[in-house]
């Protein structure tokens, strides 16, 4: 049957994901499951280099393979009814192609972080925004930019919740090990600030586990170099390794730099959907998920002292941490299962 959508994957889909996928031993993919619901096309960089001619990969040598995947998707453009980019770094450069084109097909892109000044630049030098019909958005102050810097129309930008496999990530059949005492975690390092979460656990009664480790993040490890107590472990786990770290802790903490997108909202995610109370930080970007007082704490950027007194409150108070914990569960559950997720989305293409 004809295809009516072309999806882009901006990285590489891994050889053997859906079979890992179909174990059970990984969760499942974002990519996969919007390819079934929106009757797809999948197309990442390594199928996109496979289908290009010598000039355009002498282009992916000299732009990247974001470029190659744009180009591919302006060559195929007329066999689809929507072009869904996942991201600005397909979708921006898939746009300026388009103002080339007579013919074009709907286009809808997911925007992480159309503030960035290159981006903005862009859209407003290349009138990119007349070659986007819809962005979806995560953050509120992302769709605030869209709509007040870019000229969109309040209609063309959906704020959604990113997504979590809930059925992989929570504790049933778990075996958790009694503790001396209790154990926090922080998990992954795109803007993470570790040196205040450092500080802020210092000389508690706490066990504190800092996986710094993420498959997206290009930015170096924030707890390298910090003078480590001994209550706190700095290591690197796989997915199983990572599920079984979340089902021991007490709750979670997510602490992050000051920025205007959701840094850490994967792992906010993954412990919400284990049933973990969170303590992140209330940044820019990230105001849509945690509730404070109500689904986990929040806390200013770079306050180590409010970072301790709400790591001490949870302590102190674990029905707390559980009630808090069962309702970011009851959310997460209704608000971003990766299912909810991609019906969202799927919507937008129709």
């Amino acid at each position: 049957m004809e295809r009516s959508v072309l999806l882009t994957v901006s990285g590489t889909i891994a050889p053997g994901t859906r079979d890992a996928i179909a174990e059970h031993r990984r969760p499942r993919a974002d990519y996969f499951e919007m390819g079934e619901v929106f009757h797809a096309d999948v197309l990442d960089h390594v199928a996109a280099r496979e289908a290009a001619g010598p000039l355009t990969r002498l282009v992916g040598r000299l732009a990247g393979d974001d470029v190659v995947l744009a180009l591919a998707c302006f060559r195929r453009r007329k066999r689809y009814r929507v072009v869904f980019t996942d991201s600005e770094r397909i979708g921006l450069p898939f746009s300026a192609l388009c103002r080339a084109g007579r013919r074009r097909s709907h286009h809808v892109m997911i925007g992480h972080r159309l503030s960035a000044p290159k981006k903005m630049l862009l859209h407003r030098v290349l009138g990119l925004r007349r070659r986007i019909d819809h962005i979806a958005v995560y953050a509120t102050f992302q769709r605030t930019v869209a709509i007040e810097q870019l000229g969109y129309r309040p209609e063309q930008v959906t704020l959604t919740t990113f997504m979590v496999d809930t059925d992989f990530w929570r504790s049933d059949g778990l075996t958790v090990a009694d503790r001396d005492r209790p154990m926090i975690c922080a998990v992954g390092q795109e803007l993470r600030d570790y040196p205040t979460l450092v500080e802020a656990v210092r000389g508690l009664d706490v066990d504190t586990v800092i996986a710094a480790a993420s498959p997206w993040s290009r930015r170096a490890d924030s707890s390298s170099g910090v003078d480590i107590p001994d209550n706190v472990t700095v290591t690197g786990l796989g997915l199983f390794e990572l599920r079984q770290l979340y089902a021991e802790a007490s709750f979670v903490v997510v602490p992050v730099e000051e920025t205007d997108f959701q840094a850490g909202i994967t792992t906010i995610l993954e412990a919400m959907s284990m049933g973990l109370a969170v303590i992140c930080t209330r940044t820019t970007g990230q105001t849509d998920t945690v509730v404070d007082g109500v689904t986990g704490l929040e806390v200013p950027p770079g306050d180590v002292g409010a970072l301790r007194t709400a790591i001490r409150r949870l302590l102190d108070d674990p029905a707390e941490a559980v009630r808090l914990g069962a309702a970011a569960r009851s959310w997460v559950v209704e608000h971003a299962d990766i299912d909810v997720y991609v019906n969202r989305l799927a919507a937008l293409t129709r």
